[in-house]
């Protein structure tokens, strides 16, 4: 008993664990279905896709998948790693890609990246490493649809219900890390797997601790019980000491995200375009800017990001001009004696989000615009607000690939349960736009093409959109080996150390 003692002791001293936080507990550790910023963050470490992007996001490198290739414009092979495990010990092969994509489109699944692989035609394991995959017709991101996280076939194979499976919350992936333990709302915890085919991690275990609270996460932070974490602009300039900065290092760089207001276009009161263009010109983007980021963040003008082919920088964000607004509300009926009036629902997971929301509502009451808050807790959100589609509006983010696929958003078909067209945009233009754009392999025509979406879909304010924030992550210095790069610093987490 004393030896088994001194074992446990002994191989606890020489073990390593990154400690994390979430904001919310995740709603299901499933690739296909992980839809929340939890539940994503922690699949990725659970999971592997076939490809993925290199650190500098500007090249599609294999994972899963050791070599790639077009046969033609319409067949894409991939050979497979041959020393690939599971975290059960079964092997990898080409029948687990197959039955992925099986379940991908299924009837019997509800998931918004079932409609990336729309232009599959078939996929067929030539050999156990071997899988050949044919398009209806070229598509444009034919290689990234397959950055999806592969499923086990021998796990999941019986399983008639995916949606509601144990497997959501046991799941078994070839990913670096393992699920060793899941407590909701207290801790998740990862162990390194052993039989990582890119060799075992350094670090031992990832412990993601669930605290809802950012206040609560700020100062776990700066008493060093979190090894990572994400900073607002705020904290970063008025609320931290000299001695912080002497234990942890600072990482910014631009996001791959933006922020904006989105309108029920369902109801009648958004549906009058008059409307939603004079609450844009109602509100200040530049003093959100100011006041929530401090120089952190820059106005958002459109759906698609900076740097990206998409992005087009002729439209120009929308100024101030409340003269304007009450003009176009008092020829849609609204005055001082009728005012327009809307709530706009949000979620505390973030600091920023209830801070701007106010903002607005001060913003919008200058021009007579009566506006309501409601910030909920981030599950209860999604859950009752969100996805059901019970809201006037939203203030929410979405994060974007380098590659931005205008139909997951932005076409009619995705206005739909599990769908991520939220607000119920629906324009014949732009569906036709987007279904032009997806069999275009000429990189110009398709440039032009988003960027005349960009300015389509702007001059019509589904969204208002408003900033696109820096992201700030600051690292203990006990962690070594961080290699930072416009994909942010997890690219080579197998081989941090601390």
């Amino acid at each position: 008993m004393r030896y088994l003692l001194i074992l446990f002791l002994s191989l606890n001293l020489f073990s390593s664990t990154l400690h994390l936080a979430t904001s919310t507990n995740p709603a299901r550790l499933n690739p296909i279905l992980a839809t929340d910023s939890s539940s994503s963050e922690i699949t990725g470490f659970l999971f592997n896709g076939l490809v993925k992007y290199d650190k500098d996001l500007s090249t599609i490198i294999g994972d899963l998948a050791e070599e790639f290739y077009f046969e033609d414009d319409k067949t894409l092979i991939f050979k497979l790693h041959k020393n690939v495990k599971w975290h059960d010990g079964e092997k990898f092969s080409a029948k687990d890609v197959v039955f992925t994509y099986s379940v991908l489109v299924s009837p019997k699944i509800s998931s918004p990246y079932s409609a990336s692989f729309r232009f599959v035609r078939s996929v067929e394991a030539l050999d156990d490493f071997t899988v050949k995959v044919r398009y209806k017709e070229p598509y444009f991101k034919a290689l990234e649809t397959w950055m999806m996280g592969i499923l086990p076939q021998h796990v999941l194979k019986d399983e008639q219900n995916l949606m509601n499976s144990s497997f959501n919350a046991n799941p078994i992936g070839t990913g670096a890390y393992k699920l060793e333990q899941l407590e909701h709302s207290k801790n998740i915890i990862l162990g390194a797997f052993d039989e990582y085919f890119e060799g075992r991690t350094k670090i031992d275990k990832i412990s993601f601790h669930v605290i809802a609270d950012p206040m609560t996460r700020f100062l776990m932070l700066k008493s060093s019980a979190l090894d990572v974490g994400s900073i607002e602009p705020m904290q970063y300039e008025r609320q931290l000491s000299d001695d912080f900065f002497k234990k942890f290092n600072i990482y910014e760089n631009i996001s791959q995200s933006y922020t904006y207001l989105g309108f029920n276009l369902r109801l009648e009161k958004f549906k009058n375009s008059k409307i939603r263009e004079a609450l844009s010109l109602a509100i200040d983007r530049e003093e959100l800017v100011k006041i929530l980021f401090f120089g952190h963040a820059k106005v958002c003008t459109g759906p698609f990001l900076p740097a990206t082919k998409a992005f087009n920088e002729d439209v120009k964000a929308p100024v101030q001009n409340i003269k304007r607004a009450k003009e176009l509300l008092k020829e849609a009926g609204y005055d001082e004696e009728n005012p327009f009036t809307f709530e706009i629902a949000t979620s505390n997971s973030s600091e920023i989000r209830p801070y701007a929301a106010q903002i607005l509502q001060h913003q919008l009451k200058k021009a007579g615009v009566i506006v309501t808050l409601r910030v909920m807790e981030w599950q209860a959100f999604l859950n009752m607000v969100v996805f059901p589609h019970k809201f006037d509006s939203v203030l929410l983010g979405w994060g974007l690939s380098p590659t931005p696929d205008p139909y997951m958003f932005w076409h009619s078909d995705n206005d739909k349960q599990g769908g991520f067209n939220l607000v119920g945009y629906h324009n014949p233009k732009i569906n036709k736009m987007i279904e032009e754009s997806q069999s275009m392999i000429d990189a110009q025509k398709l440039s032009a093409l988003w960027r005349e979406m960009f300015k389509i879909i702007t001059d019509e304010n589904p969204y208002l959109f408003l900033f696109i924030p820096n992201s700030i992550t600051t690292v203990s210095k006990e962690i070594k080996n961080i290699q930072p790069s416009p994909s942010g610093i997890w690219h080579n987490y197998i081989k941090w150390e601390k």
